[in-house]
């Protein structure tokens, strides 16, 4: 008889404790192999496929497209083999294909970006067997813990009964909610919820899920039976707070503030808008960061670039964009500056300079704001770092970056000039010490040489961590940006 295992999402790295699920790649009926990408999740870090390590059948999906799953929870599970019992570990995902009596075999990789390296077979349908017949076609219900409604359990297998409607005098919020036919919580079974947005709708209006009986197959709640529940608190919180007959304008303006919450567009802070929105929330409530700026005059780095981008055969290579060359002016003035390439350590209370240079760039992609992250740019030359700047931001675009690609940054290059600003003032990427943000480069009128002529000019900010170093560091580093700027020949030095 084949053995069916459960397949749970990895630990994908760098700290990441949930995923969401962006597209399932498998159904349940397909045919898999091992390594073969199931699923495409969107971490705090980057979009990626995860392999699963078992070849086999599909017999069931966990989670829908949407919704969010911690590390550990189910992911599906596969039927393998035709032997026995398999190995102890293949039910937490060290196990895989059954290739002879009672033995499984597995990649032993779950890890996003690692694998056995054997060829990805096609997905095909097969025929509804007595296993695969059996197999839900709904999503089942999946044990994923959850304070709200106690520990993890197994899918709900006897049927509930029908849902009952729920009493327009509920009690007040701080209760729970009360459902007519519930069994008491003394004898309560598992709770039938299989999305993770269920539950945590549930926690945020303080839901008792054990008090709900689901409307859906099996007794499963769903998000209209959390709603519901939702709805029949706040009457009955209103019921009670209505000790006194309200002024008409009064209950004119309550009920217009209500409408206007209902009607509200709510954004969940997840993914990459979440891990954002955390570190830039971090780096202000931890960094004493200052700021000081200066407008160069970009002609002569403009006129080197075209010279750099004139010549031509087949040995020319890329061309060199703006955004390379004033990352290797950076590199250059890191080497000058240290202290900018730095972080502190908190607990020990020491600032740690970093021997190499791990340049990381601002990019816009429709998933939001990523910083990708070029390695030891400090060995690198402007065509190097153009080449590694360009196959990032191409990579961004798609979403395929991985997590170490984004991560381990001690410097930021910020060229918010590409939305036609010329200021602004940057907010130091968490744990660096510095960030450099760069304007558009635009004619202006300019002396140079002692006469008025329009130039092509930019404005450079230095946002600085306060701790590392002081006013006269920073204004050294900038100063020497500007320097480079306005004279590139500056660089020859430091080349």
């Amino acid at each position: 008889m084949p053995q069916v295992l459960e397949f749970k999402l990895p630990d994908l790295g760098e700290g990441l404790t949930e995923a969401e699920i962006v597209r399932w790649l498998v159904e349940v009926g397909d045919v898999v192999a091992i390594d073969q990408p199931v699923v495409e999740v969107e971490t705090a870090k980057a979009m990626v496929e995860v392999p699963c390590p078992y070849g086999g059948v599909v017999t069931a999906r966990f989670g829908e497209e949407g919704s969010e799953l911690p590390v550990g929870a189910p992911l599906l599970t596969v039927a393998v083999g035709s032997g026995g019992g398999a190995d102890e570990g293949a039910g937490s995902g060290s196990g895989g294909v059954g290739s002879g009596a009672g033995e499984v075999e597995s990649s032993g990789n779950v890890l996003v970006g690692y694998g056995t390296g054997a060829p990805v077979a096609r997905r095909r349908r097969v025929r509804p067997t007595a296993l695969t017949a059996a197999a839900p076609a709904r999503v089942p219900v999946a044990a994923v813990p959850d304070p709200a409604s106690g520990p993890a359990v197994a899918p709900v297998q006897a049927p509930a009964p029908a849902a009952a409607p729920v009493s327009a005098a509920a009690p007040a919020a701080s209760a729970p909610v009360s459902v007519p036919g519930a069994a008491p919580d003394a004898v309560l079974g598992p709770v039938a919820v299989v999305s993770p947005l269920v539950r945590k709708l549930a926690r945020q209006h303080g839901v008792d899920l054990r008090q709900l009986v689901g409307s859906g197959p099996d007794g499963l709640i769903l998000r209209a039976d959390v709603e519901s529940a939702i709805r029949a608190l706040e009457e009955g919180a209103g019921v009670a707070s209505l000790t006194a007959v309200p002024r008409p304008e009064a209950v004119t303006e309550a009920a217009s503030g209500a409408v206007a919450r209902q009607s509200a567009h709510r954004i969940p802070l997840r993914g990459v808008r979440g891990a954002v929105a955390d570190k830039l929330a971090r780096s202000r409530r931890e960094i004493p960061d200052a700021t000081c700026w200066v407008d160069a005059d970009a002609t002569e780095l403009m006129a080197a670039r075209a010279a750099m981008n004139s010549t031509g055969g087949p040995a020319a290579g890329p061309k060199v964009s703006v955004l390379a060359l004033l990352a290797r002016i950076c590199t250059a003035a890191l080497a000058r500056f240290p202290e900018l390439n730095s972080t502190v350590d908190l607990e020990a209370r020491e600032i740690v300079r970093l021997p190499e240079v791990h340049l990381g760039f601002a990019a816009q992609t429709e998933r939001g704001l990523v910083v990708p992250v070029v390695r030891d740019a400090q060995a690198r030359n402007a065509e190097s770092i153009g080449a590694e700047i360009a196959r990032l931001t191409e990579a961004a675009r798609a979403g395929r970056l991985t997590p170490a690609e984004l991560t381990g940054g001690t410097f930021t290059l910020n060229n918010y000039g590409v939305f036609g600003v010329d200021g602004s003032t940057p907010i130091i990427n968490h744990p660096e010490a510095a960030m450099l943000g760069v304007g558009r480069i635009v004619p202006k009128p300019w002396v140079h040489q002692g006469e008025l002529a329009v130039r092509q000019v930019v404005q450079l900010s230095l946002t600085f961590d306060h701790r590392v170093c002081d006013g006269g560091t920073a204004g050294g580093f900038l100063r020497y940006i500007a320097d480079c700027v306005e004279q590139p020949a500056v660089l020859l030095r430091t080349l």
